[in-house]
């Protein structure tokens, strides 16, 4: 299809074309204010509060800032000169490198075309396109983690002479892992299957470990500054990560044996019993999980994995071993995302941003399905020639079109042009995509400096707030209990407000009237409730959000 039997240039125009229009559109997406979800809630957030504190502390409510940050570090500087579209410039430009490795990978191998194919089908991914236009840093982790095995493939092909090849696959490990813990998967992988290879290719066994501890020793040392601080701070050099085990390991807890403590916080032990009780799927429905993904995927969408694919990333995997060109690549390729998937599937919660650095490796499979296709239809009569190129033509065309229409569903959504030629202001923008900003915005340009917010039920987005603030990890629940408890007897519920230390509130009303509605009896609802009203005063109230002023809590400190 696309070296032979097509006219190569019109073929070579149609994939530029494609691939330029994505780009163009995506940088116009990039041109607005971050709205994207975990943006304002880590990625840009935590940054911005170490610069105004002044550099690095300690945030023990915000659990996520005990994760690895390079790609937040990265962030830092423009956010010191008070631009946060830049942000979202750099993660972008990490997926086009990601594109541009399966492209170079590809060309060297299949040829200039087959590469533009594989970065079209790699770059036009839903989950890619989002993430290409937010400050995320999924695509850093899966930049590193491409570049990483890729390099390690070509220590392998030159027979493991030049070793600079085997250090910059540890220095990318490194990196990947020291940008999302997701990437310690890639790195087991890798280190192991390197001892693995080299023993089986070589017949050395000692040697195999030595170069196995030798990665091992240069991905410790390049990710080692986040580990180090994480130890220091919590005593766990992974935190929030395995916390179980470490608090086990210290004979921390509730008094429990060690081992007896880890079966207790067994989570892979109830992976289908999750998804039954929250989204009622079957034992069938949550086994093929790992093949929904690829058909289902919905943003936003807790049961439908909170991304999109696209089905050409496996609907072309059982054509990969048609021939036995690169039999070697594919079967590590293959090995990897297969392992990948079922370690993130029995580990974290399923989302396809979780498992992305499969993607880069099945785009690259399904480019040489795709080519295998053709070349075995090439070897047919003339008729079945056409039939085979017309058929696999149109599902790739289908599927690329499927991956237009998200991004023109994408765009509309965002609606960036209003922003980007000065119709629409940012206040506006934010008002429009934020439900929550305009109360923010009244915070910022109406409260005083040193008052402290609590933020409840607000899904912790707070990196638009100009005003310190904090929350809890429970989003407000645990806040919520304790104040109704609390409200048995005034003094003791104007004792706990105190104790919260903040002065006002920023809540969203619904989901607060919704728990309370869900956990405790009227009775008791109605005694909080009076006792709310003596104690608050409702600064704000606007789109179901409030800004609640703690005048109790103001009373007790005069």
């Amino acid at each position: 299809m696309i070296e032979k039997g097509w006219n190569s240039k019109t073929i070579n125009f149609f994939l530029y074309t494609t691939i330029f229009g994505f780009v163009i559109t995506e940088i116009l997406l990039n041109l607005t204010p971050p709205i994207s979800r975990d943006a304002i809630i880590h990625h840009l957030a935590i940054p911005k509060l170490w610069l105004e504190h002044g550099g690095f502390y300690e945030i023990p409510w915000a659990d996520f800032s005990y994760y690895p940050m390079n790609i937040n570090l990265l962030y830092l500087i423009p956010l010191y000169f008070n631009n946060d579209i830049i942000p979202k410039f750099i993660h972008f430009a990490f997926g086009l490198g990601t594109g541009l490795l399966v492209y170079y990978y590809i060309k060297n191998r299949l040829g200039k075309n087959w590469g533009l194919l594989g970065f079209l089908v790699f770059f036009t991914t839903p989950a890619i396109v989002r993430l290409s236009t937010t400050a995320y840093i999924d695509l850093g982790m899966v930049f590193f983690v491409t570049a990483g095995i890729l390099a390690y493939t070509r220590w392998r092909d030159g027979n493991y002479k030049d070793t600079k090849w085997l250090a910059l696959s540890a220095i990318c490990m490194g990196l990947a892992a020291g940008s999302k813990y997701n990437a310690l998967i890639a790195w087991l992988f890798v280190n192991l299957m390197m001892v693995f290879y080299y023993s089986r290719d070589t017949k050395k066994e000692f040697p195999a470990l030595g170069y196995g501890a030798a990665f091992f020793a240069i991905t410790i040392l390049v990710v080692s500054p986040w580990f180090i601080k994480n130890y220091i701070l919590t005593g766990n050099p992974t935190y929030p990560l395995f916390n179980s085990f470490f608090k086990a390991l210290y004979h921390i807890g509730d008094g429990s044996s060690g081992p007896a403590m880890i079966a207790k916080n067994n989570w892979t032990a109830n992976v289908f019993q999750r998804r039954e009780i929250a989204f009622g799927e079957s034992f069938i429905e949550i086994l093929f999980i790992p093949i929904r993904m690829f058909f289902q995927g919905k943003d936003a969408s807790s049961q439908y994995f909170d991304g999109v694919l696209n089905p050409i990333l496996i609907i072309m995997i059982p054509f990969v071993f048609l021939t036995k060109d690169l039999n070697r690549d594919k079967v590590f390729f293959l090995f990897f995302s297969v392992f990948f998937l079922f370690i993130a599937y029995f580990l974290t919660v399923i989302r396809i941003r979780y498992i992305l650095p499969v993607v880069p490796f099945l785009a690259i499979l399904s480019v040489i399905g795709v080519k295998n296709i053709v070349e075995w239809t090439g070897k047919k009569s003339k008729q079945v020639r056409r039939a085979g190129l017309i058929g696999i033509s149109g599902v790739t065309i289908i599927c690329i079109a499927f991956n237009f229409l998200y991004l023109k569903n994408y765009f509309n959504e965002i609606a960036p042009v209003k922003y980007i030629f000065n119709q629409e202001t940012k206040d506006e923008f934010l008002s429009r995509n934020i439900e929550s900003y305009p109360a923010m915005q009244y915070i910022n340009e109406n409260l005083p400096n040193d008052v402290r917010i609590f933020l409840m039920f607000l899904g912790r987005r707070g990196y638009y707030l100009n005003r310190p603030y904090y929350y809890e990890r429970s989003f407000g629940m645990n806040a919520i209990n304790n104040m109704v408890k609390a409200s048995a007897d005034k003094q003791g519920f104007r004792t706990y407000l105190q104790s919260l230390d903040c002065t006002h509130i920023l809540m969203r009303t619904d989901l607060v009237n919704k728990y309370l509605r869900n956990n405790f009896p009227e009775k008791t609802i109605i005694r909080f409730l009076d006792l709310v009203k003596e104690c608050w005063n409702p600064v704000y109230k606007l789109n179901g959000y409030a800004v609640m002023e703690i005048r109790a809590c103001q009373k007790n400190k005069q």
